[in-house]
């Protein structure tokens, strides 16, 4: 080991320290907020559920312009109705993620016709909450392709314009069960556990790239009708979350460049005991939660 590499191998534990001190800073006294006057978001799975909220949070919160993207015309088009009235220009366009010619189509008719797109926010998502073996091969397929493979084509879409620019954002609404995974919904959590190791590999990739960085979210049971019927064993010690919180709490996210985002903050107690504690002492939890248990009454929608 050269004098260089050493030198900075005995400052890593010093700049470790730093960061963590940074980082309590960060807690205790509020980080600036960007504004997003000139930004112009697309929001995918953006006619219902958490999708239609962050739209209406970011146009509420000064965007410039909002851009919709789904599959059901009629939610898109009263999502982008409701925030063109409230003074935000809206459009929406048909478009399913999964599908990575039309990704690519209807990117290029949003430069077009809107502008560039400077945050990107990657909403869209399926759950069919079943085992494996009792899944339809189809609908395993669908989920990984829009959950996973449908966030590859958007950004692969619209970075490289942020790149060039030197101004823009990617977002991910992932999930804890990316970290936590349950039974009964095998092709959700490792759709989201896929999509998690996407952003966590493309925000360290960004690192050296001006102007560009990723917010990925991961709450909690979110009570939309994607999760309708999910039961939860002690819903008064661990409620679900409300959509619009969830939205609120991304917005505030990007603003401030935060790479992730654990909702509520108690998860990230989860994160840590998984880190260490032992298989057995692990499924004491899920017994003690009723996870193993939790989809058996499950009755949200693909």
């Amino acid at each position: 080991m050269d004098v260089k590499s050493a030198c900075r191998a005995l400052l890593l534990p010093v700049q470790m320290l730093l960061c963590l001190a940074r980082c309590a800073l960060s807690c205790l006294a509020p980080s600036r907020r960007k504004p997003l006057g000139e930004d112009v978001v697309l929001v995918t799975g953006g006619g219902r559920g958490i999708g239609r909220h962050l739209a209406k949070e970011f146009a509420q919160q000064g965007a410039k312009k909002v851009i919709l993207w789904g599959r059901t015309e009629k939610s898109l088009k009263e999502t982008s109705e409701e925030i063109s009235h409230s003074g935000t220009e809206c459009h929406y366009f048909l478009c399913d993620v999964a599908n990575r010619e039309e990704v690519y189509k209807q990117a290029k008719v949003v430069r077009e016709k809107v502008g560039d797109v400077t945050i990107l926010v990657n909403n869209a998502a399926v759950v069919h909450g079943k085992s494996l073996m009792d899944s339809d091969d189809d609908a395993l397929l669908k989920s990984q392709h829009i959950n996973t493979m449908g966030q590859f084509w958007t950004t692969k879409a619209f970075l490289p314009r942020m790149l060039e620019l030197q101004r823009g954002h990617v977002v991910c609404i992932n999930s804890i069960l990316a970290q936590s995974p349950i039974p009964g919904a095998i092709d959700y959590c490792t759709s989201k556990a896929s999509s998690l190791a996407f952003m966590e590999s493309l925000t360290l990739g960004l690192l050296d790239c001006p102007g560009v960085g990723c917010t990925t979210v991961l709450p909690f049971h979110t009570n939309t009708q994607m999760f309708q019927g999910m039961r939860v064993r002690f819903p008064h010690l661990f409620p679900p979350l409300k959509p619009e919180v969830v939205a609120q709490k991304t917005v505030d996210a990007v603003r401030a460049g935060v790479a992730f985002l654990y909702l509520p903050w108690t998860m990230h107690a989860l994160v840590v005991l998984k880190s260490f504690m032992p298989q057995v002492a692990l499924e004491e939890i899920h017994k003690f939660t009723g996870s193993y248990t939790c989809m058996n009454t499950f009755k949200g929608r693909t």
